[in-house]
């Protein structure tokens, strides 16, 4: 039986945080040789807001560095960057024709992004979801791994390969969701009832994979928590609970483990050893990538022979794809 495909991409416009880590590429490393992956660094997505040209190429070669320190083999997967895979613009204008406007003008992180970016609200930033199907279409991906911001998207790409199916035939295979066995959703050190995220502007609130040891230390001891001093889970308890799930995942230990290590023990003594564990977990992806990172050639024939890879893939789909809609081949 042939293994499925899944196709998943990573902004390049920021450190990954802690939470994108336990919750998406941790098991992405499990998954690797039970499926056909592609992994992207979505550059192309990035500049739908002002990036700095120097730093988004450091940064999306990092995206890659960092996926190989934490384990995934550039030979076993397709690492690439987008930008070097030119169907994907080529489609994304195609299925833009087969899209409408309504759909687009109900997605909820066009609204958000758009308040945020309030001086900056290019057509990009609204017609990105169009991009986003392609990606996952050119690929004739089966399953896409997504978090619950994600399934608008993933909904709208499922509507577009089923339209233009029903117009051509049988083109596009309609993708599904990939919800990780496991994983954790890691909330913010600061607002522990929101999501953690790496463009939280508030630094305290994030761990990121490249933090410095004293700064990971830093931000657990000022973690949120409550007044009761009691590291139990319990409901109500968002900010422990965070760290008893952080903790849990950095150190295997269950949560009635974490309750009988800390009997009788504050949070001024809970908080530093969560951050000891995070930081011998992060330690050796930090040194990997760091080490990684000085080695620009070794990254960019990773890069060139990845996105060759992903190229011949998505050339067969581009075939069917012109022939169906009428252009001349090349």
């Amino acid at each position: 039986m042939d293994k499925k495909i899944v196709f998943s991409g990573i902004q390049p416009s920021g450190d990954i945080s802690l939470g994108n880590y336990i919750g998406a590429l941790r098991n992405w490393v499990e998954i690797q040789h039970d499926y056909h992956c592609l992994y992207c660094a979505v550059d192309m997505h990035a500049i739908t807001v002002r990036q700095d040209p120097k730093k988004l190429r450091e940064q999306s070669l990092a995206v890659i560095a960092l996926l190989i320190a934490c384990g995934l083999d550039p030979k076993e997967n397709i690492m690439y960057i987008q930008s070097q895979v030119p169907q994907h613009a080529e489609l994304a204008w195609v299925l833009n024709c087969y899209t409408m406007y309504g759909e687009l003008s109900r997605m909820t992180q066009f609204k958000d992004k758009s308040q945020k970016h309030s001086d900056n609200v290019n057509a990009g930033l609204f017609d990105y979801p169009v991009l986003m199907a392609a990606d996952i279409l050119l690929y004739q991906a089966d399953l896409v791994p997504i978090g619950h911001d994600q399934k608008q998207h993933l909904e709208l790409a499922r509507n577009i390969a089923e339209r233009f199916n029903g117009i051509y035939g049988d083109v596009f295979t309609v993708p599904d969701g990939y919800i990780p066995k496991v994983g954790g959703r890691i909330m913010s050190l600061a607002e522990p009832e929101k999501k953690m995220s790496k463009s939280d502007p508030n630094v305290n609130a994030r761990i990121l994979m490249l933090d410095e040891p004293d700064a990971i230390m830093r931000k657990f001891k000022r973690a949120v928590t409550d007044s009761e001093a009691q590291v139990v889970y319990r409901e109500g308890k968002h900010g422990i609970n965070n760290l008893m799930t952080i903790y849990s995942i950095a150190t295997g230990k269950s949560f009635s483990e974490i309750e009988a290590e800390f009997d009788d023990k504050g949070y001024g003594e809970f908080k530093p050893a969560v951050g000891e564990a995070v930081v011998e977990l992060l330690r050796p992806i930090r040194e990997k990538t760091l080490e990684l990172m000085k080695e620009k050639d070794y990254l960019m024939s990773i890069c060139t022979e990845n996105a060759l890879r992903a190229s011949a893939l998505a050339e067969r789909t581009m075939r069917k794809v012109r022939k169906k809609v009428g252009f001349v081949q090349r």
